[in-house]
């Protein structure tokens, strides 16, 4: 491999480093629980009251989401008075993670007192949040911008005691997205050092696949993953989609068990995935195989969400079942050119999902995805594709 591929696929792993990471629920409420907790421990006590400021897509993801290990909580408040009260910095996106029931009380108690105050920030930032928290004598203003556990500011007392000069701008915090594109994605998918890559993609397997068969299994929402494979054919496909929609069904109703995101979302995470593992496991694909088509499948997210946005009016599970069923059409080697008409085919038939918050409906989204994405595979190994209109 020559030196300018080395350096490319080294920037690749960085990528997916970057954008796989373990959340426990939804990341908009966790990314508040996570200022909170810092807030908590910059001001060295619990505070008399909290103010949270927050772009209006969080204010829109946070809203009819249930957070994780909070009783059946929903809300700003809610994740933010239990990141205050019992959170754990140091697990970052899964930093609620061990509250406890009397904690919960505490909270609930806290927020029929008026504890903690909401305001809509007007920022040019889609994921910025503020949290103030004012004790006794002191106060702590925590904020986050960008990435749900970027903190870019923290203030005491109004002096600054961390300020991060470096994350001005989402290109200069991460590592250079130009450099993405399909016939790399492929061909890095293709050659990477299998062993560089397991830790990280067999972590999303094991934990993704988890909360499937726990959405499965259990009663969150409407069961959507159980009705259809009530209702439609016995067929691998209908398996893939149930188990990724009662994955994420059970992810917005609350369940504590994390995921692996894909560009800060955890439904992003669980649609790119999630299927590919389904149908590996089925089909009996090895998991050298598995393992390269879910790279593929990340990336081609994460080059999708990189002109999208993190948080946008355009749903992004769409993005990732397009990732996913272009990652099928990897798993059975199918040539470059079906691939991309897979992709093509997709974005050019379900671009008007709109994103009005994250929710237990997200499921019936991924659905929708899923089957738009599946009808494109279809069409592109007949050697067919959406031309220019």
């Amino acid at each position: 491999m020559d030196c300018c591929k080395t350096e490319l696929f080294e920037m690749y792993g960085k990528i997916l480093a970057e954008e796989l990471k373990a959340a426990q629920g939804c990341t908009e409420p966790i990314a508040i629980a996570y200022a909170g907790a810092v807030a908590r421990e910059k001001l060295g006590e619990i505070p008399t009251r909290i103010v949270v400021r927050c772009s209006g897509n969080i204010i829109k993801n946070v809203k009819n989401v249930v957070v994780p290990n909070s009783g059946n909580m929903m809300g700003i408040g809610a994740s933010a008075t239990l990141g205050i009260i019992g959170g754990e910095s140091s697990c970052h996106m899964q930093v609620l993670q061990n509250i406890t029931q009397e904690q919960i009380e505490l909270a609930k108690k806290l927020l029929n007192g008026g504890f903690c105050t909401v305001v809509h920030l007007d920022s040019d930032f889609n994921l910025h949040i503020i949290l103030e928290a004012y004790g006794k004598s002191d106060s702590v203003s925590v904020e986050i911008r960008q990435f749900h556990d970027n903190i870019v500011r923290i203030v005491k007392n109004g002096h600054i005691i961390y300020d991060d000069n470096t994350c001005k701008t989402l290109s200069t915090a991460v590592t250079d997205r130009s450099v993405l594109n399909i016939e790399d994605i492929y061909a890095y998918a293709n050659q990477v050092d299998i062993q560089s890559i397991l830790p990280l993609i067999d972590k999303q397997i094991e934990y993704n696949y988890a909360i499937a068969v726990e959405g499965m299994n259990g009663q969150y929402g409407l069961g959507i993953g159980v009705s259809t494979v009530n209702h439609y054919p016995d067929w691998v496909f209908t398996r893939m989609r149930a188990y990724t929609t009662a994955a994420s069904e059970a992810r917005m109703c609350g369940c504590p068990l994390p995921v692996i995101t894909n560009s800060g979302s955890g439904n992003q995470g669980i649609s790119a995935s999630v299927p590919l593992i389904v149908y590996a496991k089925e089909k009996d694909i090895g998991h050298e195989k598995l393992v390269r088509s879910l790279v593929f499948s990340n990336l081609v997210t994460i080059y999708q969400k990189t002109y999208i946005g993190r948080l946008s009016a355009f749903c992004g599970v769409i993005s990732a079942t397009c990732g996913a069923i272009s990652g099928l059409a990897y798993m059975l080697d199918e040539p470059l050119t079906v691939i991309e008409n897979v992709i093509i085919n997709t974005l050019e038939s379900d671009v008007g999902v709109v994103c009005d918050g994250a929710k237990a409906s997200c499921a019936s989204k991924i659905a929708c995805g899923f089957e738009c994405a599946l009808n494109a595979f279809f069409l592109a190994v007949d050697n067919k594709k959406y031309g220019a209109n």
